[in-house]
């Protein structure tokens, strides 16, 4: 089956599998945030007036129906099909016909790349925060807790001020403050908007970028 991106020219099947490699397993885990950034993408497109509100919401129901079957393992990325949005794209179009391709208007694979990419970072740096904000919780109740378990506090290998194990554990907590400000700035960065860039140029489509954000 020919490639969306190939030519006239065949690429040597031994350069191939070497460039894709891993792509299509590291795809799947994609899947999800591919969804979520289609089901954002054409509620704009409604809105903009490039899809009418029946292909909406056949397309919307069906990307559900495929999210679910995310989360349930049941999605897999078939062997001739070049990545998660043509995977995506096939069994829209398999099921409501043609709408389903119409959720690739105003947008490119590279749109859709870094949507994905920054939805994943964007997921998994709110679960490295929730987890940071347990441990910090636990730190604080044991430091309360062991507040009044004297330790000796050190300086140049001799016992100087008296401290505590409360006080240790309050350190320790503390400077879990400084982790989750740098989580907050690298959840900043991530939770921008590259749709309408498309190849790199834009789009001739009117586009609402502010309604894409929504997911």
């Amino acid at each position: 089956m020919a490639k969306i991106w190939q030519k006239s020219i065949t690429v040597n099947e031994l350069v191939e599998n070497f460039t894709v490699g891993r792509d299509r397993e590291l795809d799947a885990q994609m899947a999800a945030f591919d969804v979520l950034g289609s089901l954002a993408h054409t509620r704009m497109l409604h809105s903009v007036g490039l899809l009418s509100k029946e292909d909406l919401d056949a397309v919307q129901h069906e990307l559900k129906t495929i999210y679910k079957d995310i989360e349930a393992g049941k999605f897999t990325i078939e062997a001739d099909v070049e990545d998660v949005h043509s995977q995506v794209e096939m069994l829209l179009t398999r099921r409501i016909g043609d709408a389903g391709k119409k959720i690739h208007s105003g947008r490119s694979r590279n749109d859709q790349v870094l949507v994905d990419l920054k939805l994943f970072f964007r997921h998994e740096l709110q679960e490295v925060v929730e987890s940071v904000d347990t441990l910090f919780r636990l730190l604080i109740e044991l430091s309360e807790k062991h507040k009044a378990v004297l330790l000796p506090g050190y300086t140049h290998l001799q016992i100087a001020m008296p401290s505590s194990f409360g006080l240790w554990f309050g350190a320790y907590a503390e400077s879990l403050t400084d982790d989750l400000e740098l989580l907050l700035a690298a959840y900043k960065i991530t939770n921008k908007n590259p749709l309408g860039s498309a190849a790199g140029y834009g789009s001739s489509f009117p586009l609402n970028r502010t309604l894409t954000t929504e997911v």
